[in-house]
Parts: C-alpha cells; structure tokens; sequence
C-alpha cells in the first residue's frame, strides 16, 4: 500500500487513535503494549478500522512507516485487536505484524471483527490494477485460515517495490502445498497487482522468491483448482526452513 519512501510532502496522513486514556491496566500490560504497538504510534497510518457500538472491541489495520528502517525485508502491516473492560477500566490487546494488507484483514476478521466493517481506505495507497489482483485479496481475506504463514520479505524500493510472501496451503490433499504470493507497485502508474504461485516443495518456492529479488526468476507455476479446503488437517507449521533475501 503506502510506500515508507514515496510519501508526498502534501498528504495529509490520518493519524491512530487507540482510545485508551481513560483505562488502567497492570504495567506490564502498558509496556507490552508500548514495546510491541504504540513505540512508533506517530508513525502508524490507521487504513481500516472497526469499532464495535459499545467500544469494547476495536479493530485495526496499521501501516508503519518505520517497519523496514533498521530490517529490511520486514513486514509493514500491523494488526491490532483491542479489549476494553469499562467496568474494570482495563485493557487488553493482541497484535500481529503481516506482509499484506488482505492477510491483516483476515487475521482480525477471525478475531470478530465483520467482515465487510474492515476495508480499505481506497484513498491511502496504490490500488488494485485487475480483477484478478482484488480477487485474490477478497480470497486472502476470507479465508486466510487455510494458510500457515510462513516467511516474507518486503522490498520499499522505488524502482522495484514487492513483497513476496511464503505460505503453505492447509489441506493436505493438494499435490502443491506451498504458495508464493507477489505483490508489486507500479509506481509510475501507482496501481499495485497481487499475483500467487504454487509449488511442491519449501525449498521451489523460496527459491524463486530469491531470484525474484534477484531479478532472475520465470513465471510463477499456477494454481491448479482443488476440492475446497479440508479444516481437519494438522497444526498450521512454518511452511519453509530458512527466510527470504539476502542475509541481513
């Protein structure tokens, strides 16, 4: 979406507002809090959010400008679900970085939050160039359960902004388990397309994210159409053994 090194001097970014000023909670609970979501809160741009009519839940969907400063290849999405107790006054949250907006939205869909009270704002980054592109990320979306993330790698380069992610499908019925998303910014037309590949082992699909960012892989192999996914399949596992890019 939004790039943390193609900012236009005169976009005015909305700024997050977690709301909770008038809530106590342990110092442990603070600083976690702190340590893991709010450090970089002047930094954070809110692109979807959802409160429930009571403010007991709320849900978000971050970008932080500052992900890939000191780590390159880190996610730059944020998703944070928060839990407020007005009788107690206390609060509590969970958080989780994400490569790609569309897996954000799914990871707090499956924390409660509606689906359709969670889209983008279309105004706050590049959007979909094809069908094919918003397709995939209402797919991503929606059924984001049938993946174990595995690993990514996000490049904020202006000639060359892509983020490439690893997963492994859940249904131990498919002959080519492990998917390779790709997401790529046009930067001159400012449009981004989101493309998936699959691949039969851990080490195909890592392989070709490297020489992505290389600059020397081929096409992505297809997706072959499956039976829909089987929910009684083992534990989500990491769907690869080493991670993405260049060593850091």
């Amino acid at each position: 979406m939004l790039s943390s090194t193609e900012l236009s001097p005169r976009d005015r970014l909305p700024a997050v507002n977690f709301e909770l000023d008038d809530l106590d909670a342990d110092e442990q609970k603070y600083l976690d809090f702190y340590r893991q979501v709010a450090v970089h809160e002047d930094m954070l741009v809110p692109l979807a959010e959802h409160h429930t009519t009571n403010s007991v839940h709320s849900y978000y969907v971050l970008f932080d400008r500052t992900a890939t400063y000191g780590h390159p290849g880190d996610p730059q999405y944020v998703a944070v679900h928060l839990q407020r107790d007005w009788e107690k006054r206390q609060f509590d949250f969970e958080q989780k970085p994400l490569p790609l907006p569309s897996m954000a939205q799914s990871w707090l869909i499956h924390r409660g939050c509606p689906p359709d009270a969670i889209s983008l704002n279309p105004q706050l980054g590049p959007p979909p160039a094809d069908e094919t592109t918003r397709a995939l990320e209402r797919r991503l979306a929606g059924d984001g359960d049938h993946y174990a993330m595995g690993r990514s790698y996000t490049q904020d380069d202006p000639d060359d902004m892509v983020t490439l992610v690893a997963l492994r499908i859940l249904d131990e019925r498919d002959t080519s388990p492990f998917r390779v998303l790709v997401e790529e910014v046009d930067t001159d037309a400012w449009t981004h397309t989101l493309r998936e590949g699959a691949f039969a082992t851990a080490q195909d699909a890592l392989q070709w994210c490297d020489d992505r960012l290389t600059g020397t892989a081929g096409p992505l192999p297809p997706v072959r159409p499956t039976a829909p996914p089987n929910r009684s399949v083992l534990p989500p596992t990491a769907a690869a053994p080493r991670p993405l890019g260049r060593s850091r």
